[in-house]
């Protein structure tokens, strides 16, 4: 933590909740790097453990829950404490729906045929390793209570949207040339619809933690500067 209080079990609560929020963010990693081996690798045994493993992430959601809760009732906590653990459930909120889109990638990774477009398997490929990037990047700056570089994970937001976008007309256009493909077609716009909302999910963790260092919301849009150092979904579909 950021700074000691009296009470040293304050202090361990807190460093406990942090913790179970990191190891939801482990989880979901490992969650969206299988679902991106079964989607390209077609690596079936990969998309069986994240469907599987998903319930690991509703459990530590309710222990997240239950910490927050605690907290609020014994510890009465105030300014940075009371923003991060108000944040924490809601932090917590996406990290489980990552989870359940990675599953629902996972689920229709395994339905896809061996040979099914596989140019915008590639384009997935790049969009996957993207929001991977970001995810990394936007829960060590929640480790570290780094808003900057949250900041940085937000504004690269607009970056997945713009391969969502191109990977959308890409799949559209081979549908046309073989309409043959439509069910893997639908199987991959979907998948690409469920990498984009991991991606918003990815930038609703940075807005979070900003709103946990500096006390205010981020009413902007995306593409502006960061506010200087000193100074928050579909359903996902099986």
């Amino acid at each position: 933590m950021s700074r000691a209080h009296i009470v040293a079990s304050y202090d361990a609560d807190l460093d406990q909740l942090v913790s179970a929020i990191l190891e939801m963010g482990g989880q979901a990693e490992t969650a969206l790097a299988g679902a991106l081996a079964a989607l390209t690798e077609r690596d079936n045994a990969a998309a069986a453990r994240v469907i599987d493993d998903d319930a690991r992430l509703d459990e530590l959601e309710e222990t997240v829950d239950q910490l927050a809760v605690r907290l609020f009732a014994r510890r009465q906590p105030m300014a940075e404490d009371l923003r991060l653990i108000a944040m924490s459930l809601k932090i917590s909120n996406d990290l489980e729906r990552i989870g359940d889109y990675a599953a629902s990638i996972a689920k229709r990774a395994k339905r896809l045929p061996p040979a099914s477009t596989p140019r915008a398997t590639a384009s997935l490929r790049r969009m996957g390793e993207r929001i991977q990037e970001m995810l990394a990047d936007v829960l060590d700056a929640y480790d570290k209570r780094d808003a900057r570089r949250a900041m940085t994970v937000w504004h690269r937001d607009a970056e997945v949207d713009d391969v969502y976008d191109s990977v959308f007309r890409e799949l559209l256009a081979e549908l046309q040339v073989d309409p043959r493909a439509t069910s893997a077609g639908i199987d991959l716009l979907f998948i690409a619809k469920n990498l984009e909302r991991i991606g918003d999910h990815t930038t609703n963790i940075a807005e979070r933690l900003h709103y946990v260092v500096h006390g205010d919301r981020i009413n902007r849009v995306r593409g502006d500067a960061p506010p200087p150092a000193e100074s928050a979904p579909a359903a996902a579909s099986d």
